[in-house]
């Protein structure tokens, strides 16, 4: 019962959190949730006994499935060659000189456990640094990349932790074994995910077309398919977050093939609304839970550095984050100055980023719930029966580079970013202005070919399809002719003009939910008859948003 209990404390913080995040604007959504959790920590008796399998298993499966879903892929496979530098490249040279580093600053800590801690807080994290990214005026194109590194980082980040964790058990490490397995963890978990979302949408579409579509039973179906791509991947020793990522960017495009029902979109999109919102609140909640006991242990154990006074905990940890950011900094700027060298040599001009852009880039590496989850499953002893060195030390480490990163971030991101311009005619409106003029087109001659159909099979009643048809033709028409010369100050003209007409339709859309609802209240309809109505009039509100 205790269980249930602290879940639904867990809950209404996550609730709580999102309704203070609109009031303290100031501060990141992250942030408020892990105090949250510590709050709840200090009115439990008991604390919640995490275990990483579990954690990894519920939470992260479907956050990076959406996550591989949501993702711009235009911007992903533009930028790969940079995506790919950061999310493999940086992750190695964060280990080697990070874990250096460490063991510099910390000799008591074995070199290979400092390499496992650089490992483990190596990955950037996702839902981080998209709040961060919610408060920040980030570039469009920079926000891709860092979307792009964060769901890659974590196969190569866990591959290293899982490599220096055997080392610092075994006493013996192999770089020729350590790179074939991150090669086959990488592809083999890529495929994996690949193949589980085609297959199941295939035998879903199959299963449709034979015996019709159940809404609730396909968007349940589409909720699993994470998991199972998760755990395939790790019977098989491959990299189960790959393969969750590789299944969300794998139902993009099957997405795109528009096979499933309109209702089925819409209520598969708020359903994975909630879904995202809680499971990434409790991840933060889970980890202000767990500080007040992390920080206990760590003070226990703070002699184990060769001090005495706990303090050197907090010098360790702020050394720690300035290591990861100096290191992040000169690898972004080497690797945009090594681009620029070789789009020169083709013949390309590729302008510098700017000090400005590359210190943001270089604050955006937030860690977050991959770190928390990664470090937990260290071992607790050695194979002869001693305790794993520094364990706690490291876990401490590991949580306050996390809490660190985030305030930074959403300190510096802001100050570093601020006045940034935009462009007055961004690629998104030239894109959005091109896909409306060709549905405009493809629509105007469906209508065109079912008012045929209808004249030929009706013709009695020709006139009347004939008045409907030109009506909705109209509409289809003024946008066509809206949008015909888009980048001119009369098309910017046009969509204030059509930001006017939504703000109308919206309040015509209200005034017509009130009337139903006041029917229903008088007993004039029935409330099954009000409910049908008033989906109808959300849906269009909706369509209006």
């Amino acid at each position: 019962m205790h269980s249930i209990e602290v879940v639904l404390a867990m809950l209404l913080a996550v609730v709580a959190s999102g309704y203070l995040a609109r009031t303290v604007v100031s501060i990141p959504l992250p942030l408020i949730q892990i105090a949250l959790g510590a709050a709840v920590a200090a009115v439990t008796t008991r604390g919640v006994v995490l275990d990483p399998e579990i954690f990894f298993l519920l939470f992260l499966p479907p956050l990076l499935f959406l996550d591989g879903w949501r993702i711009p892929k235009s911007g992903l496979f533009h930028d790969k060659a940079v995506i790919l530098e950061l999310a493999f490249g940086l992750v190695v040279f964060t280990v080697i000189g990070a874990g250096f580093l460490i063991h510099w600053m910390i000799p008591t800590m074995p070199l290979a456990v400092a390499f496992a801690l650089a490992a483990i807080v190596s990955p950037t994290d996702p839902v981080a640094v998209s709040s961060i990214a919610a408060r920040a005026p980030i570039p469009k194109r920079l926000m891709q990349i860092l979307q792009g590194e964060s769901l890659l980082n974590d196969a190569s980040g866990l591959v290293c932790f899982r490599f220096a964790v055997a080392a610092a058990m075994t006493g013996s490490f192999s770089i020729g074994s350590a790179s074939l397995t991150l090669l086959w963890v990488t592809l083999a978990g890529l495929a994996v995910g690949t193949g589980v979302t085609l297959g199941v949408n295939y035998a879903h579409l199959w299963q449709s077309r034979h015996f019709g579509e159940e809404i609730g039973s396909s968007i349940l179906l589409n909720l699993l398919i994470p998991f199972a791509a998760y755990l395939l991947a790790e019977a098989i020793d491959a990299s189960g977050i790959l393969a969750a990522v590789a299944s969300g960017i794998t139902m993009s495009y099957v997405e795109l093939t528009g096979r499933a029902l309109a209702t089925t979109r819409v209520q598969r999109t708020a359903v994975w609304e909630t879904v995202q919102f809680a499971l990434n609140g409790i991840m933060f909640v889970l980890l202000g839970e767990q500080l007040p006991g992390v920080l206990l242990r760590a003070a226990a154990s703070v002699e184990e550095t060769g001090h005495r006074s706990a303090w050197w905990l907090l010098v360790y940890a702020l050394a720690m984050v300035a290591i990861l950011v100096l290191l992040r900094f000169c690898w972004v700027w080497a690797a945009w100055t090594l681009g620029g060298y070789r789009a020169r040599r083709r013949g390309e001009p590729l302008p510098g980023p700017g000090w400005c852009t590359i210190a943001a880039m270089s604050l955006a590496g937030v860690r977050g719930a991959i770190t928390l989850a990664g470090v937990l499953t260290m071992p607790l002893l050695l194979p002869d029966g001693s305790a794993f060195p520094a364990r706690d030390l490291v876990i401490f480490l590991a949580a306050a580079v996390i809490l660190l990163s985030l305030l930074l971030a959403s300190i510096g991101l802001p100050r570093l970013l601020h006045g940034l311009a935009l462009p007055e005619e961004p690629v998104g409106q030239r894109e959005e202005d091109l896909a409306r003029h060709e549905a405009a087109v493809a629509a105007i001659a469906a209508i065109e070919a079912a008012h045929h159909a209808l004249s030929a099979e009706h013709a009695a009643d020709s006139d009347l399809y004939t008045n409907a048809a030109a009506r909705v033709l109209a509409d289809y028409q003024r946008r066509i002719d809206d949008e015909a010369i888009p980048g001119t100050v009369a098309a910017e003209d046009l969509r204030r003009a059509d930001r006017a007409e939504v703000t109308l339709r919206l309040a015509a859309l209200q005034a017509e939910r009130e009337a139903v609802f006041r029917l229903a209240r008088d007993a004039d309809i029935s409330d099954a008859l009000s409910r049908k109505l008033v989906r109808k009039i959300d849906l269009m509100e909706e369509r209006y948003r």
